[in-house]
């Protein structure tokens, strides 16, 4: 399988909208791979986006993709939702009359679907675009499998209820895909031994090279979110051949330079991980 990040920031992206830390502004002056965008992942062969951040425009037109056959949600926050009007964009016909529209399908697992009827106006927007003729809504029930081409992909709930990962599988092949939210994640037996785990970073506590504290130990936001020393304890219990780690949030303060060097302090403890940036891809079939 070939995956493209499309984008890798968290809920900030980086640089953020007027800051001047030195993180945003060398992100602001270099770009990629110092700049990250919002959460978003292609997996091409299948051609299945995601998520659909603010930014899904100008990822999608920097990227490679050639087709979107269908889109997959995680959950309804807006990071990962507020662009959902790509699909309008990619499927209008805008010029002939009568039009010929074309569709993408849209798959929802269940607490997705629900959860697009009480936030943010989703549910009405997609299904005024199923009424244009833009989209075909699929919901999910819990447990539910989707065959696309070769691969069987499942969506299954997070500790975190609200959310959902996905598990990719064909003859030769085993992913697992969480876009976020892992916090108290215990990883079945179903989920171990991938051949790929895409995963949010977590939050960084403290600095991981120096050890600073970069989030104080009262804030509300360590029992909310996954820290990153949560995140290396999935990744052991998971045993991936490979993990890449996404949703990097522009609070930490940490570069793509930092991150390189924690790379290397995750490879003396014997695991493979790598943080992903935007535009990068990865081939499950190279490990």
């Amino acid at each position: 399988m070939k995956f493209e990040f499309l984008g890798t920031g968290g809920a900030m992206t980086i640089p953020r909208p007027l800051c001047r830390c030195a993180v945003c502004e060398e992100a602001r002056e270099i770009g990629v791979p110092y700049s990250r965008s919002g959460p978003s992942l292609f997996v091409h062969g299948l051609n299945l986006l995601f998520d659909t951040p603010e930014d899904i425009y100008f990822q999608i037109n920097r990227s490679s993709i050639q087709s979107i056959e269908g889109v997959f949600y995680s959950h309804w926050h807006p990071d990962h939702v507020m662009g959902r009007r790509i699909v309008e964009s990619l499927n209008a016909d805008w010029r002939n009359h009568p039009p010929s529209h074309t569709k993408t399908k849209v798959y929802l697992p269940k607490q997705v679907a629900v959860d697009f009827q009480r936030f943010l106006g989703s549910g009405d927007h997609f299904a005024f675009f199923e009424q244009q003729g833009f989209v075909d809504l699929r919901e999910l029930k819990d447990g539910d499998s989707v065959w696309v081409k070769d691969t069987i992909i499942t969506p299954f709930r997070l500790a975190e209820d609200y959310v959902y990962a996905f598990l990719l599988e064909n003859s030769e092949q085993k992913v697992v895909i969480a876009m976020d939210e892992t916090n108290n994640w215990k990883p079945g037996s179903e989920v171990k031994g991938a051949d790929l785990a895409i995963l949010p970073a977590g939050i960084f506590e403290t600095h991981p090279l120096t050890g600073e504290r970069l989030v104080q130990a009262d804030h509300p936001l360590l029992k909310e979110e996954c820290t990153f020393t949560e995140t290396i304890e999935i990744i052991k219990v998971l045993q991936a051949k490979k993990t890449m780690l996404t949703h990097i949030e522009e609070i930490s303060g940490l570069s793509h330079d930092d991150l390189k060097e924690v790379e290397k302090l995750l490879a003396a403890e014997g695991l493979n991980v790598e943080f992903a940036y935007d535009t990068l891809i990865v081939h499950t079939d190279h490990q």
